[in-house]
């Protein structure tokens, strides 16, 4: 089965990584075909085992390496075409889109909270099919409302999030 993980906090905030290494853990983990895409903690993998199982495994393998306590998200390679095909905006040179790796769970409460800020021209957040989109002018993502809230610790092991061309570039991997 083909999967994507998507790393939390990678070469953020002085967690600094290099792919390579990342790729190297999550091949001496057992992983098959492994390749990263950008420098922001995304791993193309091949694996038999499922989800739960490769979160408890490669975050062990990612905090031993690496001595940072990690947080990642395991998604089917069929999830990355999906949320990429179901983006809800139209992709302009005006705006970010970002697509947010989360428990379906949260996507609701994420759609709350984003209800309760102050919103700028063209900013907007949709669910569609249990993922969370959010699109925001370029230049505005850390200073909006939202965008604030996105860092607080009570949503450090709950989400990431991706802009869409991210998206873009791990489906030309897959």
């Amino acid at each position: 089965m083909r999967y994507c993980a998507f790393l939390r906090g990678v070469n953020v905030k002085g967690t600094a990584m290099k792919m390579a290494d990342v790729c190297a853990v999550f091949l001496n983990a057992g992983m098959k075909n492994v390749v990263s895409v950008l420098a922001t903690g995304n791993i193309l993998f091949d694996s038999e085992k499922n989800e739960t199982q490769l979160k408890t495994v490669l975050e062990k393998s990612m905090a031993d390496y690496f001595d940072y306590e990690a947080f990642m998200f395991i998604r089917k390679a069929d999830f990355v075409t999906h949320a990429l095909k179901n983006n809800p905006f139209t992709k302009s040179e005006e705006y970010h889109s970002y697509v947010f790796i989360s428990s379906d769970e949260i996507v609701e409460e994420l759609m709350n909270e984003f209800a309760k800020g102050i919103k700028s021209d063209g900013e907007a957040a949709k669910i569609v099919q249990k993922v969370f989109y959010w699109k925001i002018k370029k230049g505005e993502t850390l200073n909006s409302d939202f965008g604030k809230i996105l860092g607080k610790k009570s949503f450090k092991d709950k989400i990431t999030s991706r802009n869409i061309n991210t998206f873009e570039k791990i489906v030309a991997k897959l």
